[in-house]
């Protein structure tokens, strides 16, 4: 496992790397289901084919500055327009793109010095510089953005040169290589107008696709970029993503042409699109995370004893069956197969941690840590119906059981403001997911984590807090994101995994799969475990040939 390469070689223009060390998930790719290999390189139609492309995204895109944006659908949208020093290959293997190879790394792990390619231009045709790289990674920590975790453990940046950029870490964070793939953005350009940046005004890239024009809530148009740098060109000149939040509707679209790829097939769908005859699901695992969560700082929740009392109130297997397969598969802990499997976990004994449904348990559970009898459970869940439905499966259970409950959907404004509170009166247990990087830290530290910089700190769980218990389970996924020998790491992790699953802070529920209906005259679309999908790349360029 730790003598796998992390970083991969970029097919057409760059060398063979020889690798960190890291861990790689190779294997992924296999499960991505109608997606080509083709790798064009001309711009525009090829013969008879359109060169404009209409995706159906679940949600609209809400913002455009790759340093603050932290949702789905504007990252859909920004990940075709600006570029990273590294990206990932057609699975979760590194590949460099602003970056001339694999980074020079001494110190002990905690000094990475990357080249950056001499031709590499934005699409306004100023050269990326170190300076722009040192500013994009420094931006979203100086600026208190909602990402600043993910860039905290970098000490120092230095632009030694035009084309040489220097991180020094704090410690050795052995996942550094997957925050090189960060954004990196025109210094000059975004500090001219951070509102415009963040608008699409001025937003620049050194991406293969431009920013053309927004209409919140209707439409996002973006269009190919006639001076990209790099190879391969774009096939499609265009692309047009146009949200269509209710999922009976996005399907429609596609049946009737109106959109030619959608996003998100709900599990009801699936025979529906099958039977199209001229649609293929293009789907792959994603490399993402979705649960329920107990408030374990106010209420009866912060007990154990109430909290494996719930456990015993529903079946999790039956409810992921009934609501999210085949959309999505069955997941035992917070990370997903693919990186559970590649570090050895221990999933069967994790699979055995949660129970069946056994109402008479959770009433004995309750009874004996002393909740009232006519206490009254409150959920809340996102506005995402499989997300609610696991909301109503844990609520008609303690109604069996004999105790109120209310499962309350709110919009994800007032969700993320209730759901971090820690108050009894805002939420006893809620629903959520997570997506990451394929590294084990993506899912510990920023959910369980017990540092200041932890995204909302707590993730609205106050685990760490709750008990001795809780405090040294997730201080575990602390050293472990600072430990750079392979062994320790995984130890660490299985260690305050095992404890955070047997205590329930954390009831695993799913992970979806990056899931599409693609039209069969879209020739060579990829969906992809981490960047979603995948539009013109070493490894596939889309065009429309109708």
């Amino acid at each position: 496992m730790s003598d796998e390469k992390t970083f991969h070689s970029k097919m057409n223009r760059r060398r063979v790397l020889q690798g960190l060390g890291g861990v790689g998930l190779a294997g992924i790719a296999g499960c991505s289901g109608q997606g080509g290999s083709g790798t064009g390189t001309g711009n525009g139609t090829e013969g008879g084919s359109s060169s404009k492309l209409k995706i159906g995204q679940t949600k609209s895109p809400i913002e455009f500055d790759p340093i603050v944006l932290n949702d789905v659908p504007s990252t859909e949208v920004v990940d075709r327009i600006v570029e990273g020093l590294y990206s990932y290959d057609e699975s979760t293997g590194l590949v460099p793109v602003l970056a001339t190879g694999e980074p020079e790394v001494s110190k002990e792990g905690t000094r990475y010095v990357v080249e950056i390619e001499e031709n590499a231009t934005f699409s306004n045709g100023d050269t990326v510089t170190a300076e722009d790289v040192k500013y994009s990674f420094e931006a979203p920590v100086k600026e208190q953005t909602e990402n600043a975790s993910e860039l905290n453990m970098i000490d120092t940046i230095e632009a030694v040169d035009e084309k040489t950029v220097q991180f020094d870490l704090k410690y050795a964070f052995a996942p550094f290589p997957n925050t090189l793939a960060w954004y990196v953005v025109p210094k000059s350009v975004r500090e001219e107008d951070k509102d415009a940046f963040n608008t699409g005004g001025n937003l620049v890239g050194s991406g293969p696709f431009t920013f053309e024009e927004w209409s919140e809530g209707q439409f996002v148009r973006i269009k190919a970029n006639p001076d990209y740098w790099g190879d391969p060109k774009p096939k499609l000149d265009e692309v047009e993503f146009v949200p269509v939040e209710e999922s009976t509707t996005r399907v429609t679209t596609l049946k009737n042409g109106e959109n030619d790829v959608i996003k998100g097939i709900p599990p009801k769908q699936y025979s529906t699109i099958r039977n199209m005859g001229d649609v293929n699901i293009n789907e792959v695992p994603s490399i993402g995370y979705y649960y329920a969560a107990f408030n374990c700082k106010e209420g009866p929740t912060t007990d154990p004893l109430v909290r494996e009392g719930v456990d015993y109130a529903f079946s999790m297997d039956q409810a992921v069956s009934n609501y999210v397969e085949p959309t999505g598969v069955r997941q035992y802990s917070p990370y997903p197969k693919a990186v559970a499997e590649e570090w050895g976990f221990p999933i069967d004994e994790w699979k055995q941690i949660p129970h069946d449904k056994n109402v008479d348990k959770t009433k004995e559970l309750f009874d004996e840590a002393g909740v009232p009898d006519d206490y009254s459970f409150k959920i809340i869940v996102p506005p995402d119906d499989m997300r609610e439905q696991i909301g109503i499966s844990i609520s008609n259970g303690l109604k069996e059981a004999g105790w109120e409950a209310t499962v309350q959907r709110l919009d994800w404004g007032k969700f993320s403001e209730k759901y971090v509170t820690g108050k009894e009166s805002d939420y006893n247990i809620y629903t959520l997911g997570w997506s990451g990087t394929p590294d084990p830290d993506a899912f510990t530290y920023y959910l369980f984590g017990a540092t200041d910089d932890t995204i909302g700190v707590t993730e609205g769980t106050y685990y760490h807090d709750s008990s001795d218990k809780g405090a040294t389970a997730t201080e575990k996924f602390v050293q472990a994101r600072k430990e750079n020998d392979q062994k320790k790491r995984k130890q660490l992790y299985v260690e305050g995994t095992t404890t955070v699953l047997e205590d329930r802070a954390h009831l695993p529920a799913y992970n979806l799969k990056n899931s599409f209906g693609v039209k069969d005259y879209v020739k060579d679309f990829a969906s992809h475990p981490v960047l979603q999908f995948t539009l013109s790349t070493d490894h596939n360029n889309v065009s429309v040939q109708k």
